[in-house]
């Protein structure tokens, strides 16, 4: 199941964040952890920002000045209509090429739709679009090890991939990163997310 895929069907089910029943304040305490760690407070990404505008909304709040990409048509549709000051990228991040560098990026709930063989890459690019000193916020299945499968439980079928716990732990060290937290929040369930931040001095290094 390719990215393009994964936008299309997100574009079925929109409703399932566009409604008054779901949890805003989902995230929203892991980003605040994380905005802590920032040291400057310029501009900021979404990646897989969705429709609910709450990362944005907690962003802006906090001085940043946030930008957000979807592979979603429709997500990136609802979020211009909810924030028309804001710039919004109906994009591919596999494919997209990051023109500005950021204090802040958060990938929630989002990158692990990303093909695996291309994880290392899509993280790689994070890191290198971030400014010395710039936080990097992610959440990931915190598998043992590698994994892929597909699923439908909220309505079309969907792909997922994660390097693992390990994996990402492994990569983002090599890449020189300072890993500041991690938490399975909400255990027993795999769903794991990282704050890491990229040092005043950093080398550029690269995933072969």
């Amino acid at each position: 199941m390719n990215p393009e895929e994964t936008g299309k069907a997100y574009d079925q089910i929109t409703h399932l964040w566009d409604r008054k029943a779901f949890n805003r304040k989902d995230g929203i305490d892991q980003h605040k952890r994380a905005i802590a760690f920032s040291e400057n407070k310029g501009k900021a990404l979404d990646v897989g920002c969705g429709c609910t505008g709450r990362f944005i909304d907690l962003l802006q709040s906090e001085g940043f000045s946030p930008e957000g990409i979807d592979i979603s048509e429709r997500m990136i549709h609802l979020s211009k209509a909810c924030h028309p000051e804001v710039t919004f990228h109906h994009q591919d991040i596999c494919e997209w090429e990051i023109q500005g560098e950021y204090d802040f990026i958060t990938a929630w709930d989002s990158i692990w739709h990303v093909p695996l063989d291309q994880q290392e890459r899509v993280l790689q690019k994070l890191i290198s679009s971030l400014n010395p000193g710039g936080v990097l916020i992610f959440s990931f299945g915190g598998t043992y090890k590698q994994d892929e499968h597909k699923n439908d439980h909220m309505g079309p079928e969907l792909y997922y991939s994660t390097l693992g716990t390990n994996g990402f732990v492994k990569l983002l060290i090599g890449l020189g990163c300072i890993l500041r937290h991690l938490e399975y929040d909400q255990y027993p369930e795999l769903h794991t997310y990282l704050i890491v931040q990229k040092p005043r001095y950093w080398a550029v290094r690269k995933v072969v």
